[in-house]
C-alpha cells in the first residue's frame, strides 16, 4: 500500500520523506490556507516546493466547478510539474474533466468520493485514483472502512487500473484495516504513519536490551 501524506506543511512533508515510506502527497485550499498560502501565485509556487522534497504524486485540486474552468485550472497545474496530479471533485463536469484528462495522458484524482457508484463513474472516466473520505463517512455514523471494501470489489470485478486512495485517514488503525482491505493508497496526517511505529512491547523490549548492555560494561 503506497503511503501519501494530507498536508501542506513542508516540514511535515520533509519528515515523512526522511523516514523513507513516503509515496506522494494531497494537499487542498483548506490545507494551503491552514499553513498561511493564500494567492494563486503563492498556491502554484508551494505546489512546486512540495513536488521538489517527494518522488511521488502530489495531488493539486482545481477551484472551478465548471468543466472549462476545470480543464483550464487543471492543465495550468498538470504543467506546473510532471509529478502533478489534478484533483477533480465528484460531481459531472468533474467526470467530464476527468474524461478529458484521461484522454490526453494527465493523471487525475477524482475527490469528495461517498459511495461505491460514484467511484465507478470515476473508473469509467479513466481516474488514476478515486478518494473516498472514510473519516468523514465515519463522523456520519457510517461505516467507511465498508466503503473501501465495496469499491475494492467492484474495481476488482472489472480490472479497473484506478487506484482506490483512502482518504480522510485519522488514526493508526484506519491505515491498517486499509492495508487488510487491499486499498492501493492511503493518505493522512503525519500521526498516522508516525503511530504505525509505536508499541509498548518494542519500548520495553529496547530498553531491556539497553540495560543489559550496559551492565555488561560496568
Amino acid at each position: 500500500m503506497k503511503f501519501f501524506i494530507d498536508t501542506a506543511n513542508l516540514g511535515e512533508i520533509k519528515e515523512a520523506q526522511e523516514l523513507g515510506v513516503l509515496d506522494g502527497v494531497t494537499t487542498n485550499p483548506s490545507l494551503m490556507a491552514k499553513e498561511g498560502i493564500t494567492g494563486e501565485k503563492n498556491i502554484i509556487n508551494h505546489y512546486k516546493a512540495i513536488c521538489e522534497i517527494v518522488d511521488g504524486d502530489v495531488s493539486a485540486e482545481v477551484i472551478a466547478t465548471d468543466f472549462d474552468g476545470m480543464i483550464m485550472e487543471g492543465e495550468a497545474l498538470a504543467a506546473l510539474h510532471p509529478q502533478i496530479v489534478v484533483k477533480l471533485p465528484m460531481i459531472a463536469e468533474g467526470i467530464k474533466a476527468c474524461k478529458y484528462f484521461s484522454g490526453k495522458g494527465i493523471k487525475t484524482n477524482v475527490t469528495l468520493v461517498f459511495s461505491s457508484g460514484q467511484a465507478l463513474l470515476a473508473a469509467k472516466a479513466g481516474a488514476a485514483y478515486v478518494s473516498p473520505f472514510l473519516g468523514r463517512l465515519d463522523d456520519v455514523s457510517t461505516d467507511g472502512l465498508h466503503l473501501i471494501s465495496e469499491i475494492k470489489q467492484v474495481f476488482d470485478n472489472y480490472s479497473f487500473e484506478t487506484q482506490i486512495l483512502s482518504a480522510s485517514v485519522r488514526h493508526t488503525m484506519h491505515v491498517v484495516n486499509c492495508a487488510k482491505i487491499g486499498s492501493d493508497v492511503m493518505t493522512g496526517p503525519l500521526s498516522s504513519i508516525k503511530g504505525l511505529l509505536k508499541h509498548p512491547l518494542t519500548d520495553n523490549g529496547l530498553a531491556q536490551f539497553l540495560a543489559d548492555y550496559n551492565k555488561g560494561n560496568n
